[in-house]
């Protein structure tokens, strides 16, 4: 693992990310927004998954809040890959980075099950479903492995 963060260090990719003026903290800027993105549509779906908003149909957000989430995701990951390429191996090293990688494992996994059960697709189809034992259990999980992912990364940036 150390050969390939010195590897990756010492690319020109990792150069010119260290290097630039600018290009740096538009990829930093870009993250934090996909995390802006990710955590603010996922929130209100987890508050209403646990019970909260029951006036709101579950279908409504999902239209609107998962393909956000989704795109804050891909975002965060993508400009999360081009920050850890300026110092990987500082990065491989870091306890943090091992935990945010598997609280963010984790809230991927969380979500896809939820997704993938049967009584989801047939919320997305318009069926009006009370919020379910297991989907508080989910949307609970949810925030607290989002707010880890986040924390630990945040805490990184102090060490």
């Amino acid at each position: 693992m150390d050969a390939l963060a010195a590897a990756l260090q010492n690319s020109a990719l990792s150069q010119l990310l260290r290097s630039s003026i600018w290009l740096y903290p538009l990829i930093n800027i870009g993250h934090v927004v996909g995390i802006a993105l990710l955590f603010g549509a996922i929130v209100p779906l987890d508050l209403r998954l646990m019970g909260f908003f029951r006036r709101t149909p579950l279908a409504h957000l999902m239209d609107t809040l998962v393909p956000v989430a989704v795109t804050g995701l891909v975002l965060a990951l993508l400009t999360g890959s081009l920050l850890f390429a300026t110092r990987p191996l500082d990065y491989v090293s870091e306890p943090l980075f091992g935990i945010k990688l598997g609280l963010l494992g984790a809230g991927v996994i969380n979500a896809l099950v939820l997704r993938c059960s049967p009584r989801w697709r047939g919320v997305s189809v318009g069926r009006m479903e009370p919020p379910l034992p297991a989907w508080r259990l989910h949307g609970l999980l949810s925030v607290v492995l989002w707010l880890g992912v986040i924390a630990a990364g945040r805490l990184m940036g102090y060490r």
